[in-house]
């Protein structure tokens, strides 16, 4: 018998016990959906409560393998998972860009995507900038400024599975879509510019490439990859008639697409990289709109993608780390950060939707779908950590993710059920439909 193993950080990992792991991880979270439906929560949240039920502050801690994750390398062992669901996402939100669709509220999700990151990052920037005059001790100038840019970044991961599980649709569900695809963009354009400042003040050096031409190099070259991607992968569907076939062509340019976007390179002193999200949207986004059978396809990788998708979210919620609890002082700035963003992006969208004149549906509510923050968040935390107040703005965000990733997706269900656009959950069982109906069949 051939046992496998492979090492993360200073442990060695065997593969079987990864893969039970894994099991238990989604069992675990399908299991505790059926707790929060009876408490009218999204599954979003069973998935990352199981996550933190399973990660190494709770029954990870016990040490017993396959049982949970047993430390922070472990989980972050499972990046592969992480990375892969994030690219099928994207890959889903991309779907949402066809030029039908475009025509009747591109410009409104432009402007909303662009005003209300923009003024969340504003308000953050102010509030935290004053908190450091008042008491300099708690926080750098840097780090307030970094945290600003920070704030304007929206989970997609968390309002798509809302959406998917409730079937949402309706105006405000087609509109916060496409804004939170956007917000991505606007969110690294803000971030890169905001470090590039908060590293400047720290060095007194002030650098155009890293401020300006970086980024804006990273948003043209991921948006011209996904393009390439999707049009490659609409000529290479063609060659193949048998929908499975289709399929696996759609999974496997997928996973290219995502191990394409994590690619990372210089020239001539220049840093070349790409966003995940922005690759992979602008991938499903150029496949939908050239490929005749796209939404066909796009429905079939719905259905073949959820056990990743859940693998994300317990991955996810195991991945938080529950020290940050202990530090009064990151508790302090963290309740700052979450009311600043909270209030920035609520009347940020509230303003901007005015000024777009959208229904008073959408106005009242689409600022509260996009409070939830995860995952490009904490990318940019990561980067930010280089700073030296770079700890405060790690586990500060850390802390909100925690708080948004939680109650994020309840506050999405909520708004979209007042909006009217949430269809009741249909209460048929599979197991029903499925069974045969003529008695011959039974033979």
């Amino acid at each position: 018998m051939l046992c496998v193993d492979y090492i993360i950080g200073t442990e060695v990992l065997s593969v079987e016990t990864n893969l039970i792991c894994l099991a238990v991880a989604i069992i675990g979270g399908l299991l505790l959906s059926r707790v929060t439906k009876r408490l009218n929560l999204p599954a979003v949240t069973a998935y990352l409560v199981a996550g933190l039920l399973m990660g190494p502050f709770c029954l990870g801690a016990l040490g017993v393998p396959g049982l949970g994750f047993n430390s922070l390398h472990q989980v972050e062992g499972m990046s592969i998972v992480t990375q892969t669901a994030l690219g099928f996402i994207a890959f889903a939100i991309g779907n949402e860009f066809r030029m039908g669709q475009l025509k009747t509220m591109g410009s409104k999700a432009v402007t909303i995507g662009i005003l209300q990151a923009v003024v969340t990052t504003a308000l953050v920037d102010v509030v935290l900038i004053c908190l450091h005059l008042a008491f300099p001790n708690v926080i750098s100038l840097p780090a307030a400024i970094v945290l600003g840019a920070i704030a304007s970044a929206t989970a997609p991961a968390a309002t798509l599975m809302v959406i998917r599980q409730y079937k949402a649709d309706g105006p405000l569900t087609k509109l916060l879509m496409l804004v939170v695809a956007i917000d991505d963009a606007v969110g690294l354009l803000l971030f890169s510019v905001s470090f590039g400042i908060a590293s400047a003040l720290e060095s007194s050096g002030f650098s155009v490439i890293g401020v300006v031409v970086e980024p804006l190099l990273e948003i043209v070259l991921s948006i011209g990859l996904g393009a390439l991607m999707g049009f490659f992968m609409d000529r290479v569907e063609h060659m193949f008639h048998s929908g499975s076939k289709r399929l696996a062509i759609s999974v496997a340019f997928v996973l290219l697409t995502v191990g394409l976007s994590m690619l990372k390179f210089e020239i001539g002193g220049v840093h070349i990289g790409f966003s995940l999200l922005l690759v992979c949207m602008m991938t499903g986004t150029m496949f939908c709109n050239i490929c005749d059978t796209s939404e066909e396809l796009m429905e079939r990788a719905e259905k073949w993608t959820v056990p990743i998708n859940i693998l994300f979210f317990v991955i996810s919620g195991a991945e938080l780390d529950l020290q940050v609890l202990i530090n009064p002082l990151t508790l302090l700035v963290g309740v700052i950060y979450i009311v600043a963003r909270s209030t920035g992006k609520y009347f940020g969208a509230y303003g901007s939707c005015r000024l777009t004149k959208c229904s008073d549906a959408i106005t009242k509510n689409l600022g509260i779908t996009l409070l939830p923050q995860a995952g490009v968040a904490l990318g940019m935390a990561i980067t930010a950590a280089t700073l030296a107040d770079g700890a405060i703005v790690r586990n500060v965000v850390l802390f909100s993710v925690l708080v948004y990733e939680l109650v994020g997706p309840a506050l999405t269900r909520m708004s979209l059920l007042k909006a009217g656009e949430i269809r009741p959950e249909g209460k048929t069982s599979s197991r029903k439909i499925n069974e045969p109906k003529d008695p011959v069949q039974l033979h």
